[in-house]
């Protein structure tokens, strides 16, 4: 927790990192997906189209939807990194696995019809990729699936914006349980827009986005950051400084109807034992505007509960609420 971004070199770097278009199962045409998010002020973009066969989605003459070539629409001020949606099965209830990976080559390889979700997510981490797990409510992925492939996983996608329309988009429940657990994992805010709500072509996007700190706007400088933890995911506020000053940890964001600082509640360990977080509840503070908000041994930062394992863990997450 105290190794945070905010103080690092750089800036920070507002992106989408899960979106699909015609090539498989969205209705906009890849120039137009990346255009959209350009003209919205965005700097950088993953289209993230399922990597499965063509067939899937009625594509003729597709045999694979590989992963998608975005560079030519690359511009002054905006790119966009190689990605894919993969699958493979199964999870306990048959459903087949969704990760999101970002920075995956052009020509990685297709998955053989002996290989599972999780081996596929193996290959993409082994090939650099920053790897998040999809929508874990939508399809009620469970812990135990999950488990056994958090070492080639970075990030649970807590926010999906596609599937609030189903009240599926949550998956803070989810991360809070692994944070419990002792997994270290980020969080990843997203829209997985495909752009046939029928209520709006975006409805379905702009809604969920990370804050990647970077000292430049290359492709493999935002990978880097990203799989270092240099971010943050936002549905709207802008946190401009979070730091420690002494016991006190001190927020500075956009106005905000409520700010809250909270810490992974207690869970047991799959093997049994107390996991080494803080059951401690969260802290919340109303803030008028950009000043600071401060918790401090009062707040849940400091709070401490008798562990049998020893130190308990400084893992924070922030919540705010956003007014504007």
């Amino acid at each position: 927790m105290r190794a945070l971004p905010f103080a690092q070199p750089g800036r920070f770097y507002r992106g989408n990192l899960h979106t699909h278009s015609t090539r498989s199962d969205g209705t906009l045409e890849p120039e137009a997906v990346v255009g959209l998010y350009r003209d919205a002020g965005y700097d950088f973009l993953s289209l993230t189209d399922h990597f499965l066969p063509g067939e899937r989605f009625g594509k003729d003459g597709v045999a694979f939807i590989d992963v998608t070539d975005t560079t030519a629409f690359d511009s002054d001020g905006f790119v966009t990194i190689p990605g894919a949606e993969i699958h493979g099965p199964a999870l306990r209830n048959g459903e087949p696995w969704h990760f999101v990976v970002v920075g995956l080559p052009l020509d990685f390889p297709r998955p053989n019809d002996a290989e599972t979700g999780p081996e596929v997510a193996r290959r993409a981490h082994e090939a650099g990729a920053f790897v998040s797990v999809a929508h874990p409510a939508w399809y009620a992925l469970t812990l135990e699936d999950v488990r056994p492939v958090l070492p080639v996983c970075h990030a649970i996608e807590t926010y999906n914006h596609a599937c609030l329309g189903v009240d599926r988009a949550d998956g803070w429940y989810f991360l809070d349980e692994l944070l419990g657990e002792g997994a270290r994992l980020t969080a990843v805010a997203a829209d997985d827009a495909h752009f046939k709500h029928p209520l709006g072509l975006t409805r379905d996007a702009l809604g969920g986005w990370v804050h990647v700190r970077s000292e430049s706007l290359a492709p493999d400088a935002l990978l880097a950051a990203l799989k270092a933890g240099a971010f943050y995911s936002s549905t709207g506020p802008e946190l401009r400084d979070v730091r420690f000053e002494g016991d006190e940890l001190v927020v500075t964001s956009s106005p905000v109807e409520t700010s809250r600082v909270s810490r992974p509640h207690a869970s047991r360990s799959p093997s049994g034992g107390n996991s080494a977080s803080s059951a401690s509840p969260s802290a919340t503070t109303g803030v008028a505007g950009p000043g600071p908000t401060r918790s401090g041994s009062r707040g849940s930062d400091r709070s401490r509960r008798p562990d049998p394992v020893g130190e308990i863990s400084s893992s924070v997450d922030i919540w705010s609420s956003g007014c504007c």
